[in-house]
């Protein structure tokens, strides 16, 4: 109750305004001691992947605290692990405002951020004073290029970054896959891919080595794939032996908002409409990486069955962002409870 009259004030005022103060409230609440207010008790619902032990299986997916800002105050509400970023090596505006722009109708959001981030070395300064981490939370980092890297300039970025935060990160997500950088999806494509999962793989393994920590890496790609294509990430990802995929980042495609307001905006969309697509998705790379690497399943989760609909087909973790926008810390909850009864239905509580 109390967040539905939160997001009634917030939806009346610009997204990304909405964004920043509804960050400072959840900052000053996690300070006062009261997240409760909106955040329900979690169940236990421990899961090991990518050779890490999760707390529960629900995350939350990059883009919401892209500096780094508000760790704390985000992981008070539940989440099994939080992702920040994406950062790039320098700090960046994105694109020009507006930028991002909700489809209420159809629960969806269009975005068109365009990777706009303080840099990893704020990033970097902004999270040495989150306790999460220091008491053993599990915090991805999300990494990208900068938007004028030329394409073939592009792995040095991600090397740039991946050396940054590799001994704070407890996994790495490299982001090839955001629809609002120009060219960067033509990191997915066979040649490109290849050359940057291998480089990539042999920085981890000179960090691994000089840290003495194995930090996983994690790959995050589209939803607008062929099956082809699909095929062909999924053989690189195991050719490569990369720790982890996430399936998927946000839809090009309008199908089921055509017509609605917004829904013209260039951008990438997200929300309740790319649900299918990125199940779909999901479900065949699951098949063509035959359990040889984990899949983080995300885009469309706004109820807990959606959740248990991620993890059938062929996900160990999920993660939520447009579904937290929308429906907020309640949906946390409902989707950790609706897991821990699937994975173990005996005795898993059902959700108060």
């Amino acid at each position: 109750m109390l967040y539905s009259l939160i997001r009634k004030v917030f939806f009346s005022i610009d997204p990304e305004i909405a964004h920043g103060l509804g960050m400072s409230g959840v900052d000053f609440l996690n300070r006062a001691g009261i997240a409760c207010l909106l955040a329900k008790p979690i169940p236990p619902a421990p899961v090991t992947v990518m050779g890490l032990r999760f707390p529960n299986p629900v995350g939350l997916a990059a883009g919401l605290d892209k500096n780094g800002e508000h760790v704390d105050a985000l992981a008070g509400l539940g989440f099994g692990f939080i992702e920040i970023g994406t950062v790039t090596p320098r700090p960046q505006p994105g694109n020009t405002k507006p930028r991002m722009f909700r489809i209420p109708e159809k629960q969806a959001i269009i975005n068109r951020m365009g990777f706009n981030n303080q840099g990893v070395d704020q990033l970097l300064a902004n999270i040495s004073t989150a306790q999460f981490p220091k008491r053993g939370g599990i915090l991805g980092i999300n990494i990208g290029k900068n938007f004028d890297t030329p394409i073939e300039k592009a792995a040095d970025d991600y090397l740039i970054c991946l050396e940054r935060v590799y001994t704070v990160a407890s996994y790495v997500a490299v982001n090839i896959s955001s629809p609002n950088t120009k060219n960067l999806r033509e990191l997915q494509k066979d040649d490109a891919l290849d050359a940057l999962l291998g480089r990539l793989k042999a920085e981890q393994q000179r960090l691994a080595d000089k840290y003495g920590k194995y930090v996983p890496l994690a790959l995050k790609i589209a939803p607008d794939l062929e099956d082809a294509q699909i095929e062909s990430i999924a053989y690189l990802l195991r050719q490569h032996r990369m720790d982890g995929v996430i399936a998927t980042n946000t839809t090009l495609s309008r199908d089921g908002v055509q017509g609605l307001p917004n829904a013209d905006e260039t951008g990438g969309l997200s929300g309740a409409p790319v649900f299918e697509r990125s199940t779909a998705v999901l479900r065949k790379l699951s098949l063509a990486l035959a359990g040889e690497v984990p899949i983080i399943g995300v885009g469309g989760i706004m109820s807990g069955a959606d959740a248990v609909a991620k993890i059938e087909a062929g996900a160990s973790l999920v993660q939520i962002y447009s579904g937290f926008i929308y429906r907020g810390p309640a949906l946390v909850a409902e989707a950790a409870a609706a897991l821990a009864r699937f994975n173990n239905p005996k005795r898993a509580p059902a959700l108060a």
